[in-house]
C-alpha cells in the first residue's frame, strides 16, 4: 500500500505530498494523526530544514474527509458519538494540530480542489499559492457537519469574520482567483507552473538565518491569539537571543561587505 504522506527532503526544503490521489487525497483516515505528527517532529528536529511545500498527488490537493466513510459510518465515523469524539481527537485534530506545531515556514502549493478538512489543512500553512484549477470551499454544512477540525478558529484569521462566515453558511466554492481576491491565497499560476513558483519562494526563505527564521514564525503564531503587551515582552527576548547568535553578526558583516551572507544556524 502506497505511503499516505509521502516526505522528500532536498536540501534545507522538504516537500510533503498528500498521496492518495485515487481518491482525491481524503484526510482524517485511520493512522493520520501519527502519520503526520511523525512528520512534523522530524522537520522540527533537523536544524538543516528552513521550509515546507505541502501539496497534493494527482489533481487534487485534498477534498477533505472521506465521504464514503461517512456513508457507511466506518473507520473514523463509526461506532457511538464518544467513540467518534475520541477518533477526531487521536486522528484528525492530531494531525491539524501537528501541521500547525510545525516550526519552520511552510507552503501550501494549492494544484486542485481544497475542501473542508483540505481547506483548512491549507489554512495551517503560513500562506498558499494556488493553481489556476485550485478550487476552495469550507462546504461542512453541505454534508450536515460543523468544522469539526478546527476551521471555525482558523478561517476566520486568514480570511477574517464576513468571509469565513460567508464559506461556512453557503458551503459554495470559490474559485482561485477569488480566493485571492479574499487573501486565502497569495497568488495564483498556471497549473503547470505551480510547483516551481512554490519552490521559488521556497529558496527565497530558506536564505534566511536558520534560528531567528523559526523565531519570527514563532511569533506571528503568538501573535494571532496574545495581547499587544505579550508579544512586545516575547520579542524583546527572541531579540536579545537573535543579537548572540552568530548569524546575526554574519548578516551585519556581509551588508558591509556588500556580499551574500553565509548562515550556519549559529
Amino acid at each position: 500500500m502506497a505511503e499516505a504522506l509521502l516526505f522528500e527532503k532536498s536540501g534545507a526544503v522538504v516537500t510533503l505530498t498528500i498521496n492518495r490521489p485515487e481518491s482525491r487525497n481524503p484526510l482524517g483516515e485511520d493512522g493520520d494523526g501519527p502519520l503526520f505528527a511523525e512528520a512534523a517532529e522530524r522537520i522540527n528536529a533537523d536544524r538543516e530544514v528552513r521550509c515546507v511545500v505541502l501539496t497534493g498527488a494527482g489533481k487534487a490537493f485534498s477534498a477533505g474527509g472521506n465521504l464514503k466513510a461517512m456513508k457507511e459510518r466506518g473507520g473514523t465515523f463509526g461506532g457511538p458519538g464518544v467513540a467518534i469524539r475520541e477518533r477526531y481527537r487521536s486522528g484528525i485534530h492530531k494531525l491539524v494540530q501537528a501541521m500547525w506545531g510545525v516550526e519552520v515556514p511552510m507552503i501550501a502549493a494549492v494544484n486542485g480542489p481544497a475542501i473542508g478538512l483540505g481547506n483548512d489543512v491549507a489554512c495551517l500553512a503560513d500562506t498558499r499559492i494556488a493553481a489556476q484549477s485550485a478550487r476552495f470551499g469550507a462546504t461542512f454544512l453541505k454534508i450536515g457537519l460543523v468544522p469539526g477540525d478546527g476551521g471555525a478558529w482558523l478561517l476566520p484569521k486568514v480570511i477574517g469574520m464576513a468571509r469565513a462566515s460567508e464559506l461556512l453558511f453557503s458551503g459554495e466554492l470559490i474559485d482561485a482567483d477569488t480566493a485571492c481576491q479574499w487573501g486565502l491565497v497569495s497568488r495564483v499560476v498556471p497549473d503547470e507552473d505551480l510547483m516551481d513558483e512554490a519552490y521559488a519562494l521556497a529558496k527565497k526563505i530558506c536564505r534566511q538565518p536558520p534560528d531567528v527564521l523559526r523565531m519570527t514564525k514563532r511569533l506571528l503564531r503568538e501573535g494571532q491569539s496574545n495581547s499587544f503587551a505579550t508579544i512586545m515582552e516575547l520579542s524583546a527576548s527572541m531579540q536579545a537571543l537573535a543579537h548572540q547568535t552568530e548569524d546575526h553578526q554574519e548578516a551585519v558583516s556581509a551588508f558591509f561587505d556588500k556580499r551574500d551572507p553565509n548562515y550556519q544556524g549559529k
